[in-house]
């Protein structure tokens, strides 16, 4: 049996597989920095190391593209996740990614970098927005529950905004523990609070 040829000098075997993901990671790493309309494809293709059309072979598009990040961090994550434990696996994920400057989910950091900012991604983040609601609704067992969804949403992209957007201290170094213990506590009495 023969041995394989060799490639040309610069060619390499392509692997299909491990380039989508690194374009994947890519996007997700660049939209959680720079927002989407701040995020290019050349951009997304550079740091993964790929031509750009390989972005628009296996995604389409540049929306496809971050609707696959979307689903794969926080969809997945709103799916697979209990909804009285949504909250805190959330809150947990987005406080440690930014406490390590790690690279897991950062869906919430790509949805406050994102939203209102262009009417092509918007349709992908509200989806996300609502996957979360719906599945905190539920958690007041009151009428209202909607609202208080919300209102835990606010607060949820509101600590993600301090401590990764702006990076205001003391909240921006703080342990994800005492950042929990505070917030869950708290949160306990938007669930428990009878309605009016």
């Amino acid at each position: 049996m023969e041995p394989a040829p060799v490639p040309p000098s610069g060619e390499r075997r392509r692997d299909a597989a491990a380039t989508r993901r690194r374009l994947l990671e890519a996007a997700r790493d660049l939209f959680a920095e720079r927002g989407y309309e701040g995020t290019t494809v050349r951009s997304i293709a550079e740091r993964a190391g790929a031509n750009q059309a390989l972005l628009f072979r296996y995604f389409g598009s540049k929306q496809g593209l971050l609707a696959e990040v979307v689903a794969q961090g926080g969809l997945e994550q709103v799916r697979a996740t209990p909804p009285e434990e949504l909250f805190e696996t959330a809150l947990r994920s987005m406080l440690t990614r930014s406490a390590v400057g790690g690279a897991g989910d950062r869906s919430l950091e790509v949805y406050l970098r994102s939203i209102g900012r262009g009417d092509e991604a918007a349709g992908t983040l509200r989806e996300l927005g609502e996957e979360y609601q719906g599945a905190l609704a539920g958690l007041s067992g009151t009428e209202d529950g909607a609202l208080r969804a919300d209102l835990a949403m606010a607060w949820l992209l509101g600590i993600g905004l301090m401590r990764t957007v702006v990076a205001r201290e003391p909240l921006a170094c703080a342990d994800p523990d005492d950042v929990c213990r505070l917030v869950l506590g708290t949160l306990g009495h938007l669930w428990s609070a009878p309605a009016e």
